[in-house]
């Protein structure tokens, strides 16, 4: 492993920023980020990375390799849910296996952001069509798992309200912004983006860091209630993002050489949703604990991605 890469993310401001929002939480401070102002953070990152995205792929052309990239990000979407509701469904219930399933099939965008400042400091740059497979591997993830617990479902009277979770699934703000934003950015020209360059370029790591001390202290309020659910959880939160990132990471050089593609599509499949997901459960799956899923993908996962998982990544795709 190239540990200076290690070193230099452990190093990195933005993750700091988590954990200081983390020892905030345990050293009982009054810091905290309000509401509404995190919400537009959230959405500003999306913006941005949506309209970069965006200007990027206008000046790509649209190849064979780029529709099997999209095809192999839905493939893995659909796939993790598959063979994780099973692993899950040995030691929970069939609705919290569910939505974990569909959890971890689906993408974070924070760490999809997180991965592209990564990206930068190696000297590679995002293709914009990384973007729309991102966007692309939010629903179908939600879908299979509604369905796997539908089929296994032991009370078959339950009423699952799949037809409003899948559509929300589509629908949701995350997504269309991200997806909006990629097609203002791809027809605006390059005079017109130079225009709100300081807004989506300029500002954009700062923002960055205010968001993940945010994500800092929520994270550091749910660990102490999570840990009650004993270890299987915390294990499955840890090992399982880094299996499914490696396994994307040795087996995406099939659709694509590029190194770059290949560490976003690897980060994608080892990332899980915190937001989409969520809120679509909460429709769909009122029987699923959010004090599960919730606390496994965002204080377990999102920080192993952030530090162990993105340079063991890179370190996978430049050996195979």
């Amino acid at each position: 492993m190239n540990y200076s890469l290690l070193i230099e993310n452990l190093t990195n401001p933005a993750l700091l920023f988590f954990v200081l929002g983390i020892i905030a939480v345990y050293v009982k401070s009054d810091l905290q980020i309000p509401p509404n102002s995190s919400k537009f953070i959230s959405l500003y990152l999306l913006f941005a990375i949506g309209f970069k995205g965006g200007q990027e792929l206008s000046h790509e052309p649209i190849t064979a390799e780029i529709g099997w990239t999209m095809l192999f990000g839905i493939f893995i979407s659909m796939a993790i849910p598959l063979y994780t509701f099973f692993l899950l469904k040995r030691r929970l219930n069939v609705f919290d296996a569910g939505a974990i399933a569909a959890a971890y099939g689906s993408v974070s965008a924070v760490t999809f952001v997180t991965a592209v400042t990564y990206l930068e400091s190696l000297g590679l740059y995002l293709h914009g069509h990384m973007v729309a497979v991102m966007a692309l591997m939010e629903s179908p993830a939600i879908i299979m798992g509604l369905l796997l617990v539908t089929f296994f479902n032991p009370d078959a009277s339950e009423n699952i309200n799949k037809s409003t979770a899948i559509r929300h699934s589509l629908t949701n703000g995350s997504v269309l912004l991200i997806l909006g934003s990629l097609l203002i950015g791809y027809l605006a020209s390059a005079k017109q983006a130079e225009g709100i360059k300081p807004f989506t370029n300029d500002l954009f790591k700062g923002f960055l860091a205010i968001f993940l001390l945010d994500m800092g202290i929520t994270s550091g309020r749910k660990l102490r209630a999570f840990f009650s659910f004993g270890w299987f959880p915390v294990i499955f939160a840890f090992i399982i993002p880094l299996v499914n990132g490696c396994v994307v990471a040795i087996t995406s050089s099939v659709v694509t050489p590029d190194p770059a593609n290949r560490f976003m599509l690897a980060v994608l499949a080892a990332s899980a949703s915190y937001i989409a997901v969520p809120a679509a459960m909460k429709i769909s799956l009122p029987k699923s604990n959010p004090g599960l899923f919730l606390p496994m993908a965002l204080a377990v996962t999102f920080p192993v991605n952030i530090t162990i998982g993105m340079p063991v990544y890179y370190m996978m795709v430049q050996n195979t």
